[in-house]
This record gives C-alpha cells, structure tokens and sequence, in this order.
C-alpha cells in the first residue's frame, strides 16, 4: 500500500516500508520517533496513520490520552494544510530542532505556541563513555558491571534467526516478572521483524540460558544508533549494566553517539537516565493554539 494523498490518511502496514526507510533514518535530527519501525511497532499504542501531502512532506496522526496530534518528521506542509491539521488536531508533536529554527517565526506569525516537550527529549550518550564507564561519575555502574562479570560467565551473540526463540524467551520471562505487557507487543514484533525493520541487537546468555538483549537502529543519517529495546531478567543483578556497556562496546565506532530514548516524564526513569551522564539531548517541541 502507497501512502495515500493529503487529507486521506490510512493505517501504517510494512507495505509502506520502501518508501520510508531509510529515508527517515536519513533524517538528521536523531528523534527516536522518526523511524519506520518505531512508526509500525507502535502502531497500536498510538492509532499512527499517514498521508502524504509531496514527496518532501509526510503526515503522522495518532493520539495520546485521549487528545490528537500530527507530526511532519521530514518538513512542515504548507501554511493552508497547517492550519487544517492545526484545526482538527490538539497539538503538533515533535517539532525538531532543525525545523524550529526554520519554522519558528512562521508558527508563531500564524498565530500559534511553541513549547519545549521536556518529558519526550531523547537522551543522547557518547558512545565511547557507555563502553569505558572511566571515571568516577560511573563509579556506582562500573561495580554493578564487575560485580556481573565476576559472578557469571556472560556471552553476546548477534541477533539472528538462530537465537531469536531465546530472545522471545526473555521478553516472556520478563513480561512476567512485571505483572504487566508493557511494550511487550512491540518488542516482540520488533525482534521478530527486525531484519525487515532495519534494526540490529544482541542476545545476552549465562551458562548457555539467555539473559537479556538489546535492539535498536541507527538514526541521525547514520552518526548516532538509537537503542529502542532492552530487556533482562532481574534475577542477575547488574544485567542492564552489563547489556548497556556490553553493546556499546560491540557497536562500531561509527556511531558517536548512542540516543536512549525518552524518559516519558517518569521520574524514576528520569533519574536513571541521568546517571549515566548524557552528553545531550535531542529536544522537541510541542505545537498549541495560542491561549
């Protein structure tokens, strides 16, 4: 299915692939969002539907919360379809900082509130210090790593057909060990579709038992990779720890700079985030009438 003509939109399929990846890859602004597997795994989560208005300005709709939004993750349509969308929707999401730069003053002539979006700005690591822990700052998560490598004997291996059965056992195991799916449909489809999607990982075994992997794409035109899945079982303690330095280490050089993805406004999440010390962030901003 081809993405159909501004103002029809329709649901996102992998018929759509071609036309969108790598081209969002390609994008340089390294939103986490803006990639085909983040659009067709969240699907669901979101309601994603698109529209095409030309070959440089495509449409995402979805809602959140009961309330609607669109974004325009290549370039902002044209001033009358902006206000169409404006009118129907609740608030434009995702605003990059590339495109605030050059849209800002024609958003606000038209009469509209641009506000930064705290809660969704990605994390953005150097990979080289998520594959060092040097220094004090990661004190606390070098220990953890130490304490992880000295009590178990860990291997990685690539993501492949091969192991994808022990992967799809460790989302399980710790889907129920939270009492909860979280984004478990989409990271089942993300493993199991991954080679479709473009995304790369690696699968995490002590003693020959699969422990954890980690999935995710490369952005930004290729500079930095963004890490969209990583589960463990809790009963190793130090597992994330381990997976994190572990697959920053195995990434090739490069890729600079590592994206971790949002912390959704939870202030647990925030913190641990935090820890690992971001060199930056990929901000975004929200769109609003003017009150």
């Amino acid at each position: 299915m081809t993405i159909p003509q501004y103002p029809e939109f329709a649901d996102i399929s992998l018929d759509m692939r071609d036309e969108l990846l790598p081209a969002l890859n390609q994008i340089p602004d390294g939103i986490s969002e803006f990639t085909f597997s983040n659009l067709y795994l969240f699907r669901g989560t979101y309601g994603y539907r698109l529209s095409r208005v030309s070959d440089k300005v495509v449409i995402v709709e979805g809602s959140k919360q009961g309330k609607s939004f669109f974004y325009a993750p290549f370039d902002l349509p044209p001033d009358d379809i902006l206000r169409d969308l404006m009118d129907r929707k609740d608030y434009l999401k995702n605003l990059s900082e590339r495109q605030l730069a050059e849209h800002g003053d024609r958003l606000r002539a038209l009469g509209y509130e641009i506000v930064e979006d705290r809660d969704n700005f990605d994390y953005v690591y150097e990979r080289k210090d998520l594959a060092e822990l040097i220094g004090k700052t990661y004190h606390k998560k070098r220990n953890l790593v130490n304490a992880f490598s000295n009590a178990y004997a860990c291997e990685s291996h690539v993501l492949s057909d091969k192991n994808l059965a022990d992967a799809l056992e460790v989302l399980k195991e710790w889907a129920e060990a939270k009492g909860e799916r979280g984004d478990f449909d989409a990271s089942k489809e993300a493993l199991e579709h991954h080679e479709w999607l473009g995304m790369k990982g690696c699968v995490y075994y002590v003693e020959d038992r699969p422990v954890g992997w980690c999935l995710g794409e490369p952005v930004a035109a290729g500079s930095m990779f963004a890490v969209h899945f990583e589960k463990g079982i809790d009963h190793y303690k130090g597992v994330y720890q381990f997976i994190n330095q572990s697959f920053a280490q195995e990434l090739p050089e490069e890729y600079r700079l590592v994206n971790r993805e949002q912390d959704l406004g939870d202030e647990g999440l925030r913190q641990a985030k935090l820890t690992y010390r971001p060199s930056g962030f990929v901000k975004k901003h929200r769109v609003v009438k003017a009150s």
